[in-house]
């Protein structure tokens, strides 16, 4: 049994998770301007605005897209049986948590809460990226989620280094980032996630050409 079929009450949940703001936009709904915050600059002040059927209904509707095509792709997944366990409990979780995250931060400034957007996103941003990182070991190849790379994808040994190599940089990484939620400094975490992105990809062709000439 795929983990879609054994865990199907969680993944309810959090597609109804992933949904919960246009629920909190329908009781917000007289409250709100006719032109909500939907995009904000890297100095964190709304630079972008669109109607409140728009702002209430489509990133929602959107993430939760996402969410189901992950699914399915998980499903379909040739190598499905080693989704399993706490990494992907981790991962279906990334959609709910962005799309809560996203609501607050657009009614909570349309309703001039006085939120920091820049602090919260990094703050959210730093906490998901630790968490995956103590994930990213445990998790066994496949298709659908992990660092998917045809060397990766191709050996399993390479996979194994991959992951654990990531892991640890994701982690501290992480830590990075929410340090850097307290220094607003959101051009640094640019950088930063840059890096996340391109040591793991690097090291693991440096480990694939190693392991090739020794064949």
């Amino acid at each position: 049994m795929n983990y879609v079929k054994e865990h199907k009450g969680l993944v309810i949940a959090t597609i109804l998770v992933t949904l919960l703001p246009i629920a909190v936009g329908l009781i917000l709904w007289n409250r709100l301007p006719d032109q909500v915050p939907v995009h904000f600059g890297a100095d964190g002040q709304a630079d972008g605005w669109r109607g409140k059927a728009c702002a209430v209904f489509f990133l929602p509707i959107l993430l939760a897209a996402i969410q189901g095509f992950c699914l399915a792709m998980m499903h379909w997944d040739p190598k499905r049986k080693n989704i399993k366990g706490k990494p992907m409990g981790v991962m279906i979780w990334v959609c709910p948590v962005i799309s809560l995250l996203m609501a607050s931060i657009t009614y909570g400034t349309a309703l001039n809460m006085g939120l920091d957007v820049n602090f919260l996103v990094l703050l959210v941003l730093g906490v998901i990226l630790v968490v995956v990182g103590n994930y990213l070991p445990k998790c066994e190849q496949n298709y659908t989620m992990g660092i998917k790379l045809p060397w990766t994808l191709h050996d399993e040994e390479n996979w194994n280094y991959t992951h654990r190599l990531a892991g640890k940089i994701w982690t501290v990484g992480g830590l990075a980032v929410i340090l850097t939620a307290f220094l607003r400094s959101p051009w640094l975490v640019v950088a930063m996630v840059l890096v996340l992105a391109l040591v793991p990809a690097a090291a693991s062709y440096q480990y694939y050409k190693a392991h090739r000439t020794e064949e």
